[in-house]
Order: structure tokens, then C-alpha cells, then sequence
């Protein structure tokens, strides 16, 4: 038997508010996407993004697109209303530079 389900309309165009702490979440999902594609396969995924369609990407490749799509309209949004801003952060090699805890490490 059919189920019902609840989608938007085709032709739907939505503004989602979101705050910091979402788009960290965001950026936090996009890091354990690359994290969980294989490392000899990572350029490769990255060429094709920028060359295939959704209907002919991996599963990998879908997932990685979609959160980039994601992230990138919510810094444009933010570079459009002046809510963006530059942070400098050390990176390995620098001085004073301490390796990141990961929030599964005790």
C-alpha cells in the first residue's frame, strides 16, 4: 500500500534562518564526509562534482556536493548581510599551534 509523505512544491524557494552553531554542524558534517571517502579517491571525487550530474555522482559524491551547495549559499548569504568575518587560526607548524580535541576523544 502507498504511503503519503509530506515534500516541498518543484517549484519552492526557501529562506532557512540559520544561526552559528547550525552552520558549524554544517561544516562539522562536511569534515566527516571527506573523513569517510577514501583518501586515493578524494581528488578524483572533487573533479567530479565539477563535472558530472547529481544523477550519475556516487553516493560519496552526492553527499560531499550537497553539504558544499549548502555551505556555500549559507557564506554567501552571510557575505551579502555583512555577517561574515575572518578569523586567523594556527596552523600545524606555527607557533603556539595545539592539536584540536575531537569531541569522540575522552
Amino acid at each position: 500500500m502507498p504511503k503519503i509523505v509530506k515534500q516541498i512544491k518543484e517549484d519552492a524557494i526557501l529562506n532557512i534562518q540559520i544561526n552559528k552553531t547550525y552552520y558549524l554542524m554544517a561544516k562539522h558534517l562536511s569534515l566527516h564526509i571527506f573523513n569517510e571517502i577514501n583518501e586515493n579517491d578524494r581528488l578524483k571525487i572533487a573533479e567530479n562534482i565539477k563535472n558530472k550530474t547529481y544523477e550519475t555522482m556516487s553516493d560519496n559524491e552526492k553527499a560531499f556536493y550537497t553539504v558544499a551547495l549548502l555551505l556555500s549559499e549559507i557564506e554567501k548569504q552571510a557575505q551579502e548581510t555583512n555577517n561574515l568575518e575572518e578569523k586567523e587560526i594556527l596552523l600545524p607548524g606555527d607557533e603556539g599551534f595545539v592539536m584540536p580535541k575531537l569531541s569522540n576523544e575522552d
